[in-house]
């Protein structure tokens, strides 16, 4: 694969972050520099580091950096359930980011997954 843009992971870390900024614009301004930014800067990690793993030379690099973004990916979700417990948003709006989560969550482990294969099989 020559690029990163091309993984499907990668992608869907694109809408959530996309997902995410959208969504902060909403948020009251006594957030912005505490839970707007906290939100914002997880969501971008989850790219951030599949990108950064992705030119990498060694699986075990990527893998490493994919499990980084796993993290971020978790962080993203639990501060929006702050969000929802300080009712800055909805539940509905939750259950919707619940499925790009889950989606992404999915690709990901995936995605590790076949790094691991790709590893071994380098190795054999």
């Amino acid at each position: 694969m020559a690029s990163f843009t091309e993984l499907e992971v990668w992608k869907q870390a694109k809408k959530i972050r996309n997902f995410v900024s959208g969504l902060v614009k909403g948020f009251p301004m006594d957030e912005k520099y505490r839970l707007t930014d906290q939100v914002i800067r997880s969501s971008r990690s989850i790219g951030n580091n599949l990108a950064e793993g992705h030119g990498r030379f060694h699986y075990q690099d990527n893998i490493r950096f994919c499990i980084i973004a796993r993290g971020s990916l978790s962080e993203t979700l639990d501060h929006l359930l702050i969000a929802l417990d300080e009712k800055i948003i909805t539940n509905e709006i939750l259950q919707s980011f619940q499925i790009e989560y889950d989606s992404c969550l999915k690709l990901l482990n995936g995605y590790i997954q076949y790094l691991k294969k790709k590893k071994v099989d380098e190795l054999t």
